[in-house]
């Protein structure tokens, strides 16, 4: 299923395609897949510039609670750029399957992605804390 256009800030962007660049060097065939996938989700998004973007948008480092809707489980995760990763502590790569599905979307809005394990159907159901609202960005 296509989705709308996502947000990105221009950091997120700047910072999404180095780590693109990286994985590209050494990722499977199945990754790259997923890779170009997100390659054309940053083309189409609207762009807009830290201090611009809409306080309940999905950005790298922002902690997001979703709800699974196939099983009703209700998750809370931070999605992080691939090298603060760290599932027992609730960091979501952006990289993964999960973390691109999450990335720009808003509060409310539903998500179907295709994962390893078939389609997630996703619903955003309140961004907890997102950096650019906070006024913490990183550089």
């Amino acid at each position: 299923m296509n989705r709308g256009k996502i947000v990105i800030t221009t950091a997120d962007l700047q910072r999404l395609r180095e780590a693109i660049r990286e994985m590209e060097r050494w990722c499977s065939e199945a990754d790259r897949h997923s890779l170009a996938r997100l390659k054309q989700e940053l083309e189409q998004a609207i762009v807009v510039e830290p201090a611009d973007v809409p306080p309940d948008v999905v950005t790298v480092n922002t902690r997001v609670r979703f709800r699974d809707l196939d099983n009703n489980e209700e998750m809370d995760y931070t999605l992080v750029l691939p090298d603060k990763a760290n599932l027992d502590k609730k960091r979501l790569s952006v990289m993964a399957p999960l973390g691109m599905a999450l990335l720009g979307y808003r509060t409310g809005e539903v998500i179907e992605w295709p994962v390893p394990a078939g389609t997630r159907h996703l619903r955003i159901e309140q961004v907890l804390y997102q950096p650019e609202a906070a006024g913490t960005v990183d550089p």
